[in-house]
């Protein structure tokens, strides 16, 4: 057994999962934390991370090292995705994190952050079937990991990946490009979806969607949807893994998100504050997934390319 820290920082928000690993089977967790901390924050226009999003990461990040520490974690790894990718300024922050840290981020191509997010999902799937009483989902699977600035597409089954490919389309990009309103016009609606559907066309000349048999949806976007599809009195991590939701309840979601003005939005009692301004774009990748794929649910999972990461980390 070997405990281990993993941190993914993304466009949106900086999780924690410090775990105990065995040689097989699943993992144990430790300690789980999710912050949003908004690193994405403008840098879609600019290019540049700002220097206040850095911050608010770095306070968050010591945190989180003070933890790893405290719980006697044997190895850490922090992986960084979209927005430290593309920034301009991506020194700035790697800087940052070798100072709290004591090491660099792996600021990991799209690739690699696709087979993470595969390797996490995917390892849980049969045990949460199991315990929502259901059949085990068959495979191959499309794991889709919708983030605050790409959307990683996988394919693969328990022998491994067989393609993979991530797109610039994100909760925290499509909002700040097109979803401005509250709410959000019909035309700031249709930019969002031209935007989604291009970046389809291009997973499409990539990946074999066609052969899945069960579509995977991870990340803070795909569970909420998932709560609020359940209609749970408040945000339940137990319920919500393994559930199986409908396309018909995805484009129900969707339409009530788009519709809702931040205030109702911010009034849903399963809404994490942090998702508020940015769940109705992620609603709508999931949805427009959904239907270009042509099944007719997704199976929503709470473990991702954060289980990857410590997987693979104890493992390797």
């Amino acid at each position: 057994m070997t405990r281990v820290a993993a941190i993914d920082c993304g466009t949106n928000s900086i999780r924690l999962l410090i775990a105990d690993v065995p040689d097989q089977g699943a993992h144990t967790d430790v300690l789980r934390r999710m912050e949003v901390v908004r690193l994405g924050e403008g840098v879609d226009a600019t290019g540049r991370l700002a220097p206040q999003a850095i911050e608010r990461t770095r306070k968050v990040l010591a945190e989180y090292v003070d933890a790893a520490s405290d719980m006697g974690a044997a190895r850490v790894r922090m992986v960084a995705t979209s927005a430290s990718r593309d920034a301009a300024n991506r020194t700035d922050f790697e800087n940052m994190v070798r100072a709290t840290l004591g090491q660099l981020p792996d600021v990991v191509p799209g690739r690699e952050e696709a087979e993470l997010s595969f390797l996490g999902a995917t390892a849980s799937l049969d045990a949460a079937a199991a315990a929502h009483g259901s059949s085990a989902p068959p495979p191959p699977f499309l794991v889709v990991d919708i983030g605050g600035g790409s959307t990683e597409f996988v394919l693969g089954d328990p022998q491994g990946v067989r393609a993979a490919h991530s797109v610039d389309i994100g909760c925290v990009r499509l909002t700040e490009r097109h979803l401005r309103g509250d709410p959000p016009t019909n035309a700031e609606v249709e930019g969002a979806e031209r935007d989604i559907r291009a970046a389809l066309d291009d997973v499409r000349a990539e990946v074999p969607v066609g052969e899945a048999a069960t579509l995977v949806g991870l990340a803070g976007s795909v569970t909420t949807v998932a709560a609020l599809a359940l209609r749970l009195p408040a945000y339940d991590a137990d319920a919500i893994h393994g559930s199986r939701i409908t396309v018909d309840d995805v484009r129900t979601v969707t339409a009530g998100l788009l519709a809702a003005t931040r205030e109702q939005r911010a009034a849903l009692p399963v809404m994490h504050p942090g998702r508020v301004d940015v769940i109705g774009a992620g609603a709508l990748i999931l949805r427009e997934i959904m239907d270009a794929v042509g099944l007719a649910e997704v199976v929503v999972s709470e473990h991702d390319i954060l289980d990857g990461i410590a997987l693979r980390l104890a493992r390797s």
